[in-house]
């Protein structure tokens, strides 16, 4: 059986997917554990594409995306630790988030394998797309445009909130985070002197 450029599309985007998954749990940032779950979820709904599944693929990029931003958004904006990029434990108990990671992928892989999946094609002029939007969304539209419209506002928000005037002070004016201990040294990275920002002399 000749390989098509499908064939390799679809391996591609399955080991992206794989990794960028793991490196969910690897990294040591909650803001790069966001983009990296965004971009295996992104990588999922490419093969849904490939599957001859759009709704599905297209819901995903568009469901994912807008929550991973809304996520690693907030996480800047009220995460003591800044940006959320210092290092910090993503995974606990390690033993046993192994072996229900384990046992999820071996029950989801047998099922899979197992099941007799029934086999009842479509016919190709059918509007499956349009037909399931419908059923879906049909009656609550409204609902979807109103919390489209929220979360793109709340986005907005948090960009503008988190741009020039930081939670502790305007980020070119060196604000310092307060210290682990009242009156110790500040958490994170110190501002440099100056603290990046223009100064006017007046003569």
């Amino acid at each position: 059986m000749a390989v098509t450029a499908a064939d390799v599309l679809f391996w591609l985007l399955a080991l992206c997917a794989g990794v960028s998954g793991w490196r969910v749990f690897a990294t040591d940032s909650m803001v790069r554990a966001s983009f990296l779950l965004l971009l295996s979820f992104l990588s999922v709904a490419g093969i849904m594409l490939l599957l001859a599944a759009p709704y599905i693929g297209i819901a995903t990029v568009f469901m994912m995306a807008v929550e991973m931003m809304v996520m690693a958004l907030f996480m800047v904006m009220f995460m003591m630790n800044p940006a959320g990029l210092n290092p910090m434990m993503m995974v606990h108990q390690h033993k046993l988030a192994i072996g229900a990671g384990v046992l999820a992928f071996l029950g989801l892989t047998a099922a899979i394998l197992l099941t007799d999946l029934p086999s009842d094609p479509v016919p190709a002029d059918r509007a499956v797309v349009h037909d399931l939007g419908i059923e879906l969304l049909g009656d609550s539209m409204l609902v979807f445009e109103t919390a489209g419209v929220t979360l793109l506002a709340t986005m907005i928000g948090a960009v503008v909130l988190s741009s020039r005037r930081g939670r502790y002070g305007d980020a070119d004016t060196g604000s310092r985070p307060p210290g682990l201990e009242p009156g110790g040294d500040p958490a994170g990275r110190e501002p440099e002197e100056g603290g990046g920002g223009h100064h006017h002399h007046h003569h």
